[in-house]
């Protein structure tokens, strides 16, 4: 999943980006209202990790903000102010969770993956197309039943685009939902064209009932043979 890490003590973001990522997550972070309004307004994320109390402005406005132009990321609201009325605001403005510090990295793992199955058909474990199934959880992809090997970049890619069968998605759009916001620093997509050629071999040699479509000039499509 990409998520977005908005929290401003520096020394609580950098163990929380440092754990998410080393959990196989793309992750990005913000350390005041400012950033975090820049980046949930230029990017998508995932899941959202918004603390209440930031400088320049408050968590709970960010929130509001989001949910009203309809923004789809789940939010995990992170604050030291154990208040109910924190709790009851967040939730009632659309927050998915509400996890108060200090707590364990094993919770907030814990929680992420709550939401993140609350919003994948109906939480269900695992996502299916064809005779491929996807189990974000574990990391591992079954075709006919049987596990596939992938490296973790062919598992995000395929994760993305089985999430929305027979939807075109843009290179770019795909390139920066797996590899992060600062892939637009790159010159160029060879990275993700060699991901993505030995992802649609590994498909055709499994035997898979599903194939990705290039659509040249633009970028993907998933569907069913």
């Amino acid at each position: 999943m990409k998520l977005l890490v908005v929290e401003d003590d520096p020394s609580l973001r950098e163990v929380m980006v440092s754990a998410l990522k080393k959990e196989g997550h793309t992750v990005e972070s913000a350390a005041d209202y400012a950033s975090a309004s820049e980046k949930t307004g230029t990017y998508a994320y995932d899941c959202i990790l918004l603390d209440i109390m930031l400088p320049g402005g408050s968590g709970l406005d960010l929130l509001s903000g989001l949910k009203g132009r309809g923004d789809k990321a789940n939010i995990i609201i992170i604050s030291a102010k154990d208040s109910i009325d924190d709790k009851v605001a967040g939730l009632e403005l659309g927050a998915d969770d509400y996890l108060a510090k200090p707590f364990h990295l094993a919770e907030l793992f814990a929680r992420i993956r709550s939401v993140a199955r609350r919003s994948r058909q109906d939480g269900a474990f695992s996502v299916k197309l064809g005779d491929v199934e996807l189990e974000p959880d574990s990391g591992r992809v079954f075709v006919g039943g049987r596990q596939m090997d992938l490296l973790k970049k062919e598992f995000q890619i395929l994760e993305y685009l089985m999430h929305r069968p027979g939807h075109l998605v843009d290179k770019a759009v795909l390139a920066e939902a797996v590899w992060g916001d600062h892939i637009d620093q790159a010159d160029d997509f060879q990275f993700l064209y060699a991901q993505m050629k030995n992802l649609r071999k590994k498909l055709a040699e499994a035997g898979a009932s599903i194939e990705i479509k290039a659509v040249y000039g633009f970028g993907y499509r998933l569907v069913e043979k």
